[in-house]
């Protein structure tokens, strides 16, 4: 685990409560009081786990799972969401992030307006905290405000950045690669567009920036980081398998969890693309990006 996500992350009980309740206390108020899983009561609990936003399919397994069998009580169903979900964020993968000795890249992705520039920002500045030299390539070149944005970050992390207005994204990363080899750079965080609107563009634009990595550095790359925002719920999903067709996708960055009702995304994306959470972002502050833990979330979903 690198150094900087040791910081203890206090306040996850209140970051996830609303999630707590649409998950775990809404399943347990219209089930648990039942003696048994009677059909009515699965096609219930199934609703409750759907409107939780843990998506149909996983839904429908976990309740099929508690039907012909006697073992597990309605009582009991707290405890049997808790086993069930714990075993599938370890087997979406090791959470932590990926770094090594030498140069080490970032692909960060992410549909407009998930908070990928501030997620960005946030990350530089803790890689410089821990004594890092950091490159921020600005990928997003069409849209002058992400550039300007970015720019903004990177002076508050004390980053340097490679930025090229109205550029093709791919020359500005292979610049940035260069620059960061002759200048000895520990850290290259690369920005992207996310214009859903035109998929093929964006893949095709996201294909050639990778395949630009792939060729200058690819040693060098350690995650393809997808952002989205904890609201978007089922979304989130469907804009992972997107990303997915264009880049392999290696975690999730989840923004905007402080409040949400709909941090089961976590969930739904560790089930259905087998892509571990590895980022958190809970608040506006610097220091409101946090590792992302499944045993603390999994505690705190439950307490």
């Amino acid at each position: 685990m690198f150094g900087f996500f040791k910081d203890k992350f206090n306040n996850l009980k209140q970051t996830v409560s609303n999630t707590a309740q649409m998950l775990v206390g809404n399943v347990t108020n219209a089930v648990g009081q039942e003696e048994e899983f009677s059909e009515f009561v699965l096609d219930d609990m199934e609703d409750v786990l759907i409107s939780a936003d843990l998506g149909v399919g996983y839904a429908a397994e976990l309740v099929d799972k508690l039907r012909n069998q006697t073992k597990i009580k309605p009582a009991d169903v707290k405890k049997y969401l808790k086993d069930e979900f714990s075993k599938t964020l370890k087997d979406a993968g090791s959470t932590e992030i990926n770094i090594q000795d030498g140069l080490n890249i970032y692909f960060i992705c992410g549909v407009n307006g998930v908070g990928k520039t501030t997620l960005i920002g946030k990350l530089a500045y803790k890689f410089r905290n821990s004594g890092k030299r950091v490159l921020i390539a600005a990928g997003d070149t069409f849209r002058a405000a992400a550039e300007e944005q970015l720019d903004i970050w990177s002076k508050r992390a004390g980053a340097s950045i490679v930025r090229r207005d109205k550029a093709d994204p791919a020359s500005v990363v292979y610049e940035a690669i260069e620059k960061a080899k002759a200048e000895n750079f520990d850290i290259v965080l690369v920005d992207t567009a996310g214009r859903l609107q035109n998929k093929f563009n964006l893949m095709e634009e996201l294909k050639k920036i990778k395949s630009v990595i792939d060729k200058k550095a690819p040693e060098a790359l350690r995650e393809c980081m997808l952002v989205l925002d904890a609201n978007t719920g089922q979304n989130g999903l469907q804009q992972a398998k997107v990303f997915s067709e264009a880049v392999n996708l290696t975690s999730v960055a989840l923004t905007k969890l402080d409040g949400s009702a709909k941090g089961a995304i976590v969930l739904a994306v560790a089930k259905e693309m087998k892509l571990p959470v590895k980022l958190i972002g809970v608040g506006e502050k610097m220091e409101d990006l946090k590792e992302f833990n499944p045993d603390e979330f999994i505690e705190a979903l439950f307490e």
